[in-house]
């Protein structure tokens, strides 16, 4: 099958970048001042506690109302386990919802209710086998028809939510139940990252008569009330199948959309814990010895975005001399106050198969203009497209401008509100930029960097690249999987249209007197299995 033929055979639902990227994503997804406060996964994890405080559990004591301060939140808030669409929405999911897998706290990808998920008969067909024993929170075991039905409720044509466009490409009329724990799910084409595309918050199991009016999940906390836009409570499910978990007898999750009282809160003991502590106060919170700064190195994020079927990007000369306008170094400290590392326009660094191999790009204001002079664009002037979708977006661009006078480009940044910005025009800029969280690399290509991605950006669609992936999809050899990954980087590595100069850190905060947090490298907030590993100390 050629990479054409096998890219026809998806069919992305009609999704907004701002229904998927609010609530993910974009697949892992994507958060607008979105936190990383991460509870603990397992005992086995092995982080070192001296370097973020109390996170050991001895001494933690059950009981008690743990109060959480998030970024973000509104009048559209949403409690539903498949539309999450704001920080808030997400916090709420991994309290109240479990999916069939995801990633721990390492990034590393582990079963969640799923006992396995194997593939049968190449990668084409998976068979998946649920845990026994666990139940939803009013009692009912976890089925196989409830896979099924969550599954078709995620993909529905007529109403695609957040996760549509992950895992769209299972063909849910050939799939069936097998027995009561286990269902056979058809996809159309061969994906060994099959397991990964499912394995996201957003794709959540849920009962077969499931009312998002009155939410009933897996996760360690119970529904019992929601404000849009203000707060929601959760009590403690008693029949949790994780041994000794939850801990805390209630969870308050409270909205702040601003910066200021978010952290005043934390500061004055109104909440226990905060997402998204500005790192401009980080000084600030450290100085008090109440309270501890978790920082998370993720895979977070913030690319210029190039159409490589637009002028002047359509010549890869010009693309590649955009690349070596960029300070990396320079970019992270005034953009991000030190809070990231340089990356090497390549996504997904902690995937198995990144490519840490190729050279690592650097500001080469000489080169650039060589290239420039090559492609006839000496005196190149182009227009950047920007938004405040996320912390530090309006800074980059401000920034690269700066840079790219040394090699005689002129940037004119253009600043639009977040609606015009994912509005009308939204995929049709030719230089902008976005944000995206830490994800596995064929997860992200799939979000963006296929003929028929969603959030295909750059409108990138190489047929070298194309038939590496698909080769890789199919390919469950693991070495030669991972061979095919890194053939697929290095070509967007030299000609893609993506300028990645960094991975940006997520930092949080919370009281001394709470244990269990932990740095996670998913990047995602309040992730790994919500809150049910905290607790407060004495």
């Amino acid at each position: 099958m050629s990479g054409d033929e096998h890219w026809r055979l998806l069919e992305q639902p009609a999704l907004t970048r701002r229904d998927a990227l609010r609530g993910a994503v974009a697949g892992g997804v994507l958060l607008a001042a979105g936190g990383v406060l991460a509870a603990c996964g397992s005992e086995e994890v092995d982080v070192p506690t001296s370097d973020f405080g109390a996170s050991s559990l001895e001494g933690v004591r059950n009981g008690g109302t743990l109060r959480v301060g998030v970024a973000g939140g509104g009048a559209d808030d949403s409690i539903d386990a498949h539309i999450p669409a704001t920080v808030p929405d997400i916090s709420r999911v991994f309290q109240l919802y479990e999916p069939l897998a995801g990633r721990d706290i390492n990034s590393e990808f582990e079963l969640v209710l799923a006992e396995s998920i194997e593939p049968e008969k190449g990668a084409d067909t998976w068979t998946i086998r649920l845990q026994p024993g666990i139940t939803f929170h009013n009692g009912k075991p976890v089925t196989a028809d409830d896979v099924l039905f969550s599954l078709g409720r995620i993909i529905d044509p007529k109403d695609p939510k957040t996760g549509s466009a992950s895992i769209s490409y299972m063909d849910l009329k050939r799939s069936r139940k097998l027995d009561d724990r286990t269902v056979r799910i058809k996809l159309k084409f061969a994906n060994v990252g099959f397991p990964d595309d499912l394995g996201q918050y957003f794709n959540s199991i849920v009962p077969t008569d499931y009312d998002p009016a009155k939410p009933v999940g897996t996760g360690p906390f119970m529904y019992d009330s929601f404000a849009p836009g203000e707060r929601s409570v959760f009590k403690k499910y008693p029949d949790y199948w994780r041994d000794d978990m939850p801990r805390a007898d209630e969870v308050v999750i409270i909205d702040f959309p601003d910066d200021t009282p978010r952290v005043n809160a934390l500061l004055s003991g109104q909440v226990d814990a905060i997402t998204n502590l500005p790192p401009g106060q980080i000084a600030q919170v450290k100085s008090n010895d109440q309270f501890t700064v978790l920082i998370s190195e993720t895979g977070g994020w913030q690319p210029f975005t190039m159409r490589v079927d637009q002028e002047p990007f359509k010549d890869p000369r010009v693309r590649q001399a955009m690349r070596l306008l960029v300070d990396r170094e320079q970019m992270i400290e005034q953009v991000l106050s030190g809070q990231g590392r340089v990356a090497n326009d390549l996504y997904s660094p902690y995937d198995p198969a990144y490519n840490s191999d190729l050279p690592q790009r650097r500001q080469d204001l000489d080169q650039a203009k060589s290239l420039l002079r090559q492609a006839g664009q000496s005196d190149l002037s182009v227009e950047l497209v920007t938004s405040p979708v996320f912390q530090g977006i309006v800074e980059a661009a401000q920034v690269i401008a700066e840079q790219a006078k040394g090699a005689g480009v002129t940037i004119n940044v253009r600043k639009v509100d977040t609606g015009t910005f994912y509005g009308d025009n939204y995929l049709s800029w030719t230089f902008a930029q976005d944000f995206w969280a830490t994800r596995s690399y064929l997860s992200q290509v799939a979000q963006g960097s296929l003929p028929d991605s969603p959030y295909n950006e750059t409108h990138w669609a190489d047929p070298e690249f194309l038939d590496l992936i698909a080769q890789a999809r199919a390919e469950l050899d693991e070495d030669k999987h991972i061979e095919l990954l890194k053939a697929a980087q290095e070509i967007e590595y030299e000609r893609g249209g993506l300028i990645v100069w960094s991975f940006s850190n997520q930092i949080d905060a919370y009281n001394t007197t709470v244990a269990g947090f932990q740095p996670a490298k998913s990047g995602f907030p309040l992730t790994n299995y919500g809150f049910g590993r905290v607790g407060f100390v004495g």
